[in-house]
């Protein structure tokens, strides 16, 4: 499952027009990127929920089949919190089954963490990755076998007991919806919240502590980024470019754009720059990387551009000047 319905508020105004699974990171939406991922492991059958713009993921990703999946959808009228939604479509999630964020950049070996999630006798298996400063995460407490303790909730590194990110990609055993809230009971719950609202860290994850049922810790080495502000979309976006995150670029990599003649001497271009189709850049224009340039771009002539990322269908006005900005175009 994919969970897709979130509102991406840290990423406005970006996210006035669009959901954050359809930000694009490198040319291609940032689900996409996710969802090409599932498919390279073999998770095929695949539901993703919806809430906010949801005809626009519908009509980009359709049934599936041109990602090499089959998508289908669950559309939330009212958001029903991290785990609500998966109990939402319950009735479409077999066994065993994955549970991984739409709006999140990583290259995770999701085969290998399916290997350990059925090689142990837990309901759940949480990925997690080991971060410098704690106070932006949660993180999961583990004993010497991997198997959770506790969470302690964006700790303050000095007390924290664990450096361990949750990355909030599971695996589960259809057991784990005995382990939900009743309808209407979650702790996590606001006054206007629908009855099936639920949460992992609230609701699910503290039954799993109190009555001793064994859940683990798939501590991963790969990329991980839950692109949660405009800083981690421009990181998400220099990793890719750089080969920190294996993913794939739509567009052409150049070292460095110049078009037309050089007014005087700029000195050496800089890359990498990664330009997509349709794109209408105008002469004396310059693009220092690292730097994307999305789809149907319009670059007016005599601009200068180092460290930006124009989103698709920008259009940057001639003789404009933009240094380490996002640029985009409201539809």
């Amino acid at each position: 499952m994919v969970l897709a319905a979130g509102l991406g508020t840290r990423l406005r105004p970006i996210t006035y027009e669009m959901p954050k699974p359809m930000v694009p990171v490198l040319n291609r939406p940032v689900m996409e990127h996710i969802v090409r991922l599932l498919a390279r492991h073999g998770f095929r059958e695949t539901i993703a929920n919806l809430h906010w713009f949801p005809d626009l993921i519908e009509d980009h990703f359709g049934d599936g089949s041109e990602f090499g999946i089959e998508l289908t959808y669950s559309r939330e009228e009212q958001l029903l919190g991290t785990s609500g939604g998966v109990r939402n479509a319950a009735g479409f999630l077999g066994d065993s089954f994955l549970v991984i964020s739409g709006d999140a950049l990583s290259d995770i070996d999701l085969a290998a963490m399916r290997d350990f999630h059925e090689s142990h006798d837990g309901i759940a298996t949480l990925a997690t990755k080991r971060v410098e400063d704690t106070s932006q995460f949660g993180v999961a407490i583990t004993d010497a076998d991997g198997r959770i303790q506790g969470f302690q909730e964006k700790p303050d590194p000095s007390e924290a007991l664990s450096d361990l990110a949750n990355c909030g990609i599971y695996m589960f055993r259809s057991e784990i919806f005995d382990f939900f809230p009743e309808p209407g009971t979650s702790k996590a719950a606001g006054s206007d919240d629908p009855a099936g609202f639920a949460d992992w860290a609230m609701d699910v994850f503290p039954r799993l502590l109190e009555g001793d049922v064994p859940f683990y810790s798939h501590e991963i080495d790969a990329y991980w980024n839950d692109i949660g502000n405009l800083e981690e979309l421009r990181q998400s976006t220099l990793d890719g470019l750089s080969g920190v995150v294996e993913v794939e670029l739509e567009g052409e990599l150049v070292d460095g754009f110049r078009s037309g003649s050089p007014a005087g001497d700029e000195g050496d271009l800089k890359g990498p720059v990664l330009i997509g189709a349709g794109c209408e850049i105008g002469d004396d224009v310059r693009i220092d990387g690292p730097a994307v340039i999305g789809d149907g771009t319009k670059v007016g002539a005599g601009s200068r551009l180092r460290e930006v990322i124009a989103l698709p269908g920008a259009e940057i006005p001639a003789g404009s000047v933009l240094i380490g900005a996002i640029a985009g175009h409201r539809g």
